[in-house]
C-alpha cells in the first residue's frame, strides 16, 4: 500500500494512501498499538451521530454553508445508512485522554470522504476542513462523553429487551412449575418446603428489578453537554448552536435527549456514568447468583440435589462418556465476572478525573459499551439456550421432601418447638418420615396430622393445618 504525505501542526505524517483518516489519526495509530481492538460499534455509531446532528445544527445557525454541510451529512449518512466506511475507525481503544484522537478519526474520516463527493481529493481538506468544518463548535470535552452517552442508550435499549425476555421465561416457568412442592434449602441444609414455581417466580422479579433499577440510570445519560466545548464554558459555540445540536439528536433519534443542567457539572464529573455501571455490576452479581442456583438444583444428576434438569447443549467431558455440565450456566458467569470487573475500570476512571475534566473517557467507552454487549448476548443466549428448557424432576424432589425432617416445623405450633425437635431426632436416628415419627411419640389423630404435614400448605402464609380455598 502506498502512502500520501499531510501535514499536521507537528509536522509531516505518511497516512496510507487509501485511508479516510488522515495525520492525527495515523500519530494515533502509531502512538497506541495497545490492545488491537477498535472502537466499539455502539460507540462509533454514537459518534457519526453526533457529527451528523452538529453538521445540521451549524447549518440551522447558519455558520456552517448548506453546500459544506450538506456534504458532511451525505459522509455521515453512508456510514450510518449504508454501513459504510467503518474500517475506517482505527484507534485503539486504548489510547491517551479525552479521547481527543477518536474524535479526530471522526473529523478526518468525514472530511476526507465528504470533499470527495464535492470532487476533491482525500488528504486535501478543501473545501472541507476536518477541524475547522466538521468539528465547528465542538470539542472533545463535550463531543467524545455525549457520544458515549449515546452508545450506552443505544446499547441498554438491547439490554433491556433482552431482560424483558429472560424475565418472562422465569414467570413462564414459574406457572409451570407452580404445582410442584419440594424441599427448600437454608445453608445449604434441608429447610421447610417450597414450591419450584416459586423460586422461579423469585428469579423474574430478580431481574424485572434490575431492569427498572438500570432504567433510572439510564435516565440521568439523556443529558447531553454538547456545546460545553472546553471545560464547559461553551468558547467557540455560539447559545444557538447548544439549543440545535440537542434538538437535532433528538430528532434523529427519537430520544428525549435534553441539555444538562450544569454544563459544568457533565464535563468534570462521569457520576451518571458510575451510577449506571453500578447497575449493571449489580445485575451482574444477580445473574451471578441465579446461574449458581441452577448450577447446585441441577448438579448430579445421581449424586446431587437434581431437581431440576438443565438442556443439554454440548458434551460435557473429553473423557467420561455421557457427562453433561450446566454449560450455559456456566457461561452467564463468566459474563458477570467480566461485567464486575469492567465496573471497575469505570469506577477507576471516574475517581481520576481531575479539575475541570475527566480525560479518562475513552476507557469508559471501551468498558461500559463493552459491558452491555456482554450482558445482553449472554441474557439472550441463557434465556434461549437453558431457560426455557429447563425441565422438573418431580419424582427426585418429592422422595426427598418426604424424608425431609424440617418438615417437623409444621408441628411446632401444635405441640411446641421442643416436642417437634424431639420428633426430628426420631425421625433422624430411625430413618422414619416425620408422619411415622410423630405418630410414635405424639398422641396426634392422623386425619389431623396429615393436614397439618400437607406440604403444599406449608408453602403459603398460615398456621399448618388451617387450610385455605386458595392453597389446592
Amino acid at each position: 500500500m502506498g502512502t500520501r504525505i499531510e501535514k499536521d501542526s507537528l509536522g509531516e505524517v505518511a497516512v496510507p494512501e487509501e485511508a479516510l483518516y488522515g495525520a492525527q489519526t495515523q500519530r494515533a495509530v502509531e502512538n497506541f498499538a495497545i490492545s488491537g481492538e477498535r472502537p466499539h460499534p455502539d460507540f462509533v455509531w454514537a459518534t457519526i451521530v453526533v457529527k451528523k446532528a452538529a453538521a445540521l445544527a451549524n447549518m440551522r445557525t447558519g455558520r456552517l454553508d448548506q453546500e459544506r454541510g450538506r456534504a458532511i451529512v451525505a459522509a455521515a449518512d453512508e456510514i450510518l445508512v449504508e454501513a459504510r466506511w467503518l474500517d475506517q475507525f482505527v484507534v485503539d481503544r486504548v489510547q491517551a485522554g479525552a479521547g481527543t484522537s477518536h474524535n479526530m478519526n471522526a473529523n478526518e474520516v468525514l472530511a476526507n470522504r465528504a470533499n470527495e463527493l464535492l470532487g476533491g481529493r482525500r488528504g486535501e481538506y478543501y473545501p472541507i476542513n476536518p477541524n475547522d468544518h466538521v468539528n465547528m463548535a465542538q470539542s472533545s470535552n463535550d463531543t467524545v462523553p455525549a457520544m458515549v452517552r449515546l452508545a450506552l442508550l443505544r446499547g441498554w435499549r438491547s439490554l433491556r429487551g433482552a431482560l424483558d425476555e429472560l424475565a418472562g421465561a422465569f414467570n413462564d416457568k414459574a406457572l409451570e412449575f407452580d404445582h410442584v412442592v419440594k424441599s427448600g434449602r437454608t445453608h445449604l441444609q434441608d429447610a421447610v418446603p417450597i414450591r419450584l414455581g416459586q423460586e422461579f417466580g423469585a428469579y423474574g422479579t430478580t431481574v424485572s428489578k434490575a431492569r427498572e433499577a438500570l432504567e433510572t440510570a439510564a435516565d440521568e445519560l439523556h443529558s447531553l453537554n454538547l456545546g460545553a466545548t472546553a471545560l464547559g464554558t461553551g468558547t467557540n459555540a455560539p447559545e444557538a448552536y447548544r439549543r440545535e445540536v440537542v434538538a437535532v439528536l433528538r430528532e434523529l433519534t427519537g430520544w428525549e435527549l435534553r441539555p444538562p443542567r450544569d454544563y459544568f457539572q457533565v464535563t468534570q464529573s462521569y457520576d451518571d456514568f458510575c451510577r449506571f455501571s453500578g447497575e449493571l455490576r449489580a445485575l451482574a452479581v444477580e445473574l451471578a447468583k441465579i446461574a449458581n442456583d441452577l448450577r447446585l438444583l441441577s448438579s448430579g444428576p445421581d449424586a446431587g440435589f437434581g431437581d431440576v434438569v438443565l438442556p443439554a447443549v454440548q458434551p460435557g467431558s473429553s473423557i467420561m462418556p455421557g457427562k453433561i455440565n450446566p454449560s450455559m450456566a456456566e457461561m452467564l458467569d463468566v459474563a458477570a465476572f467480566k461485567v464486575i470487573g469492567l465496573d471497575q475500570t469505570v469506577v477507576l476512571a471516574a475517581l481520576h478525573g481531575q479539575v475541570d475534566l475527566n480525560v479518562f473517557a475513552p476507557v469508559m467507552a471501551d468498558a461500559l459499551p463493552s459491558a452491555l454487549t456482554v450482558l445482553t448476548n449472554a441474557v439472550r443466549a441463557f434465556t434461549e439456550r437453558c431457560v426455557t428448557g429447563i425441565r422438573a424432576n418431580e419424582e427426585r424432589m418429592a422422595a426427598a421432601l418426604a424424608r425431609n425432617t424440617a418438615l417437623a416445623t409444621a408441628l411446632a405450633p401444635t405441640i411446641g418447638y421442643a416436642r417437634a425437635a424431639e420428633v426430628a431426632k426420631l425421625a433422624v436416628a430411625e430413618g422414619l418420615t416425620v408422619r411415622e415419627a410423630a405418630l410414635r411419640l405424639e398422641n396426634l389423630d392422623e386425619a389431623a396430622l396429615d393436614r397439618l404435614l400437607d406440604a403444599r400448605t406449608l408453602t403459603e402464609p398460615g398456621l399448618p393445618g388451617e387450610i385455605s380455598d386458595n392453597v389446592h
